[in-house]
């Protein structure tokens, strides 16, 4: 018998027959008791404060209301970081996925057969992964300047270990029966997995680099606080200096950019489907 069983020890029914049947009682109560106490260690740890949240939570709305309407005037200034987010969001996106593939080639274990080789390259991917975006574009401006080249990198690198992780996955549930025919008739390991396993995750894998990249072009709005250029740039500078009709102009246009983005790859993606 477990601890839970020993607290809540089962409920004994006795049926017609004779016999009796045992039902576990519900861990309903345990759970709920347990999610009441970590609410409360992390309502201490975080110093999370109610009464400030009701004294001051009016003012999000006093400069929800500075945002509207926003500068029009301002658009012209919009147009050139605007267009450098989309191009490092483009570029690091496309050349993430790119570089993925062999990448995640190496990490699939139903490809390589060496485990050293399959581990490594999975601890790559999970160390990549593990670190923020905006700390590899910090790191990257020490690196290469203050500047979109920067936050290139930084969208390539987390490019390359999203699209990586979800496609050796999607590798690793392939049935492997076509590929070991054509090693069995004389084909090496990359004409095997061209003809047999790429056209399987073909779909899956376009899809996932799709929605990477709609993903990046949000991420990419918040690397100019950290100096690597784009629209991020101009945006932390209007709340600096707290001109938020202008920080409305900032965001509207990248709500519609967002947006037409997400639009136009949603139809491809359901062309995939």
């Amino acid at each position: 018998m477990n601890l839970f069983d020993k607290i809540f020890p089962p409920k004994r029914i006795e049926l017609p027959n004779g016999n009796v049947s045992i039902k576990p009682r519900s861990k309903t109560p345990l759970i709920t008791l347990l999610i009441l106490v970590f609410t409360y260690i992390s309502y201490n740890v975080t110093s999370f404060d109610f009464t400030i949240l009701f004294k001051r939570g009016k003012e999000f709305f006093v400069i929800l209301g500075q945002l509207f309407p926003p500068n029009f005037d301002y658009l012209s200034y919009i147009w050139t970081p605007l267009f450098d987010t989309i191009k490092m969001s483009l570029f690091g996106s496309a050349l993430g996925t790119v570089v993925a593939l062999p990448i995640a080639i190496l990490a699939s274990n139903n490809i390589i057969s060496n485990k050293l080789i399959t581990t490594t390259t999975k601890f790559f991917l999970s160390v990549l992964r593990t670190l923020p975006t905006l700390v590899s574009a910090l790191i990257a401006t020490y690196i290469f300047g203050l500047g979109t080249m920067a936050g290139t990198v930084a969208i390539f690198l987390f490019s390359l270990s999203y699209v990586g992780k979800l496609l050796y996955e999607q590798i690793e549930t392939v049935d492997m029966g076509s590929f070991q025919a054509m090693e069995s008739m004389g084909l090496n390991k990359f004409y095997a997995f061209r003809y047999a396993v790429f056209p399987v995750v073909l779909p899956s894998y376009l899809s996932t680099a799709l929605f990477n990249f709609e993903g990046n072009v949000r991420y990419a709005a918040i690397l100019g606080y950290v100096g690597a250029g784009g629209i991020g740039l101009i945006l932390n500078e209007k709340l600096g200096w707290r001109e938020y009709s202008n920080v409305g102009m900032i965001l509207l246009s990248l709500f519609v950019t967002v947006f037409i983005i997400e639009s136009i790859s949603e139809y491809f993606r359901n062309k995939l489907d």
